[in-house]
């Protein structure tokens, strides 16, 4: 049986891991969660805007993950295989809500409307009010996320939140890098749109009565 180099990198690394999962190892088992199981979590939470959902697609990656290793061809990178699974898990997921339950969307995002929505999620150095501020306006951006067309979530969600290479994003969809470029752009303008219209409907523009001289 082969031994994981925990401090291999890279290829190397994922090979070693690879062989060692289907070679039935348990202590390989236990790397890939401990490699993949958060920010396989991170990402489906993030596209589906439902923790406990995103915690039964961790479930169900993982199983097909265990159920395919030995089909996995390392065409691409296991991280890249294993979003793909995800994403796919995502969209069966959300099918079936859209057909199965109505669900209520919370309309209640703000934000300044002169910040990049990445700026704003930061953590070190703060006072407790600005600590505060940031989960609000770490609230607000994730429920702009769950409002923007799906096929463009994913792409910002990958690309701005996963920090995965266009390349990996082309691999992860099963599109082109033109597409992934352009589901990008469209994908954060989308969100800078629902940011600045949540403002607006939170803080609307207050009409002073003019006062006769």
């Amino acid at each position: 049986m082969l031994r994981l180099d925990l401090n291999a990198d890279g290829a190397g690394s994922d090979h070693l891991l690879i062989e060692s999962l289907r070679s039935g190892s348990e202590q390989a088992y236990e790397e890939l969660l401990a490699r993949f199981q958060q920010p396989v979590y991170t990402l489906a939470v993030r596209l589906l805007n439902n923790p406990a959902e995103a915690s039964d697609v961790v479930q169900e990656v993982f199983l097909k993950v265990f159920r395919n290793i030995e089909h996995f061809r390392a065409d691409s990178s296991l991280r890249t295989w294993i979003y793909r699974i995800t994403v796919n898990e995502a969209h069966n997921t959300r099918r079936w809500f859209t057909r199965h339950r109505s669900r209520e969307v919370e309309l209640d995002p703000e934000n300044e409307e002169s910040r990049d929505w990445r700026e704003i999620i930061a953590d070190s150095g703060r006072s407790p009010f600005e600590l505060t501020l940031d989960r609000e306006q770490a609230g607000m951006i994730e429920s702009a996320l769950g409002r923007i067309n799906p096929v463009f979530r994913e792409a910002v969600v990958l690309r701005d939140i996963t920090d995965l290479s266009y390349e990996e994003i082309a691999a992860v969809l099963g599109v082109s890098l033109g597409t992934v470029k352009s589901r990008i752009l469209r994908g954060r303008e989308a969100l800078r749109k629902q940011l600045a219209e949540g403002l607006q409907a939170k803080h609307p523009m207050r009409l002073v009565p003019s006062t006769a001289e």
